[in-house]
Parts: C-alpha cells; sequence; structure tokens
C-alpha cells in the first residue's frame, strides 16, 4: 500500500524528463546529415557548435505552480484513500479481537463460529480488494497529472524554443550532468514562462 500513500517529487521528475526528452526533436535535420555524410575529422572546421541549454529539474519542480498544486492535490487525495483504509482495518481488527474474546469465554456454538469466521474472513476480502482498488484510482489519477504535466511543458518549450532557437533543452537531476556553465541554465525563465501562462488560464 505504500505504493498509493507514499507521494515524492519522483512523480513530477519524471514527467518533466519526458517532457525535456520529447523537446530534442528540433535536432533531427541535423542528425540526419551526420547519418548521410559522416562526422567530420578530427580538427575539420564545423558549420557551427550546437546551441545547448539545460533545466534543473528540482528547482522546476518546487517553483512551477502547477506541479506544487499538482503535487499537493495528490497529497491530499492518498491521505483520504489511507484514512479510509485504516477507518475500515480498525474496525475489522476490533470485531476480529471481539470475536475471539466471545469464542474464548464460549459464547458460540460451533454453527455460529463458524459462521462469525466467515463474516470477518468476506470483510478481509473486501478491505484488501479495496485496497486494490484504490491502488488502481491512484495510479490513474497520478497519470492523468503526469500527462497534463508534460503536455504544458512540451507546449510552452515549443514556442519558447522558436525565439531562443536551441538545439538541445537537457534536464539537470542531481548528478545526471558532471559540469554545466551556469550560463546556460535557463530555469529561471523556463518557471516564469510557465507560471506566467499557467495564471492566465
Amino acid at each position: 500500500m505504500n505504493k498509493i500513500y507514499t507521494i515524492t517529487k519522483a512523480a513530477c521528475g519524471a514527467a518533466l524528463l519526458i517532457a525535456l526528452a520529447a523537446c530534442g526533436n528540433s535536432g533531427k535535420d541535423e542528425a540526419a546529415k551526420v547519418k548521410g555524410t559522416g562526422l567530420p575529422k578530427a580538427g575539420a572546421a564545423t558549420a557551427g557548435a550546437p546551441k545547448i541549454a539545460y533545466i534543473e529539474v528540482d528547482s522546476l519542480m518546487t517553483q512551477y505552480e502547477f506541479c506544487k498544486e499538482y503535487t499537493l492535490e495528490l497529497t491530499k487525495r492518498s491521505e483520504n484513500y489511507q484514512a479510509t483504509i485504516n477507518s475500515r482495518m480498525q474496525k475489522l481488527q476490533n470485531e476480529v479481537v471481539a470475536f475471539q474474546q466471545k469464542a474464548q469465554q464460549g459464547g458460540y456454538t460451533p454453527e455460529e463460529g463458524q459462521k462469525a469466521q466467515a463474516r470477518l474472513q468476506k470483510q478481509q476480502e473486501e478491505l484488501q480488494k479495496l485496497q486494490e482498488e484504490l491502488t488502481v484510482k491512484f495510479d490513474q489519477e497520478q497519470q492523468k497529472y503526469n500527462q497534463i504535466m508534460r503536455d504544458s511543458i512540451q507546449s510552452f518549450l515549443r514556442d519558447y524554443n522558436k525565439q531562443k532557437g536551441y538545439n538541445i533543452i537537457l534536464s539537470k537531476a542531481g548528478d545526471n550532468i558532471l559540469y554545466a556553465d551556469p550560463a546556460m541554465d535557463i530555469t529561471t525563465d523556463v518557471v516564469n514562462g510557465l507560471n506566467k501562462r499557467y495564471k492566465k488560464k
């Protein structure tokens, strides 16, 4: 059940990484040329270095308003699901304890004891089914929000790059990029643009 109720930056970060990966399509023509003519020989002059930028994933996730609202919404839903399960589980546990106490005191005939056990078994199965249903529901909600966020980032970066003309926009998360010139960091610019667009909706 931890899968349902643990909200981390991973979901938001994964959506961002996928969105940025899809934005590398602008370099397809260049890639086709390389494939057709081969790589330039060592020391040969090139037509021009590619224009590259990167976005700090952690910063975007903590500053992009949609991502913050999305994480908060999923956290609330997760807590509601957890509370529902906890309540049902506590009720079942109380009934099991009451059954055991009554059985120890000889309060059931053999037939009554079997019926009570069958009822408790059915409740346990229903609780397990509810847990599974909530897991599926939560996963679907998370996928829905991830898709909305991917679409919003990809749409923004397509428009943003019409003016900026980057060949590649990388996502920087943790140490996946060992070194990058801070001048190539466009995180603040992208976050401001995303938030401005989000507020208009």
